[in-house]
């Protein structure tokens, strides 16, 4: 093997993101919401209107994962499609009533997952950690670029 895991930072972002899926996923469960659908009414609650792909490109899921999502929350009454005004070929997405209560119960709490992150750094730590994953996210596209 050519590198050991002891020198894998890859591991140690994987358990940190795992242990924040998690808390999420805990914390979004009694608003009835997957951690993807809350992402999903997360965005649309500050982009009313968006169509399905741009929803998708802004939750960094496919297009067609998007699709089924949307299905599902436009099933349970959270959202709403219609087609666009001038582009009938576009359907636009707008949270109903019930998906903003479901929104606000889930963000309530996941907040406060965010607000445990945000409390364990100083304000200094925090600025470095975001500097250091910027880097790593960089390293990781062109590492991801050159195998290509």
């Amino acid at each position: 093997m050519g590198m050991p895991a002891s020198d894998r930072l890859g591991i140690d972002l994987h358990l940190a993101d795992q242990e924040r899926l998690a808390a999420k996923r805990i914390a979004v469960e009694p608003a009835g919401l997957t951690v993807p659908q809350y992402a999903a009414l997360f965005v649309l609650a500050d982009n009313s209107g968006i169509s399905g792909a741009a929803l998708a490109r802004a939750c960094q899921v496919t297009p067609q994962a998007m699709a089924v999502l949307l299905r599902h929350l436009t099933e349970r009454g959270l959202v709403e499609r219609a087609p666009h005004r001038w582009h009938r070929n576009i359907l636009e997405t707008r949270l109903t009533d019930r998906g903003r209560a479901a929104l606000e119960l889930a963000d309530d709490r996941a907040s406060a997952v965010e607000q445990a992150l945000h409390d364990e750094f100083t304000a200094t730590e925090r600025d470095q950690l975001r500097q250091l994953l910027a880097r790593a996210t960089d390293a990781l596209r062109r590492a991801g670029d050159a195998l290509r």
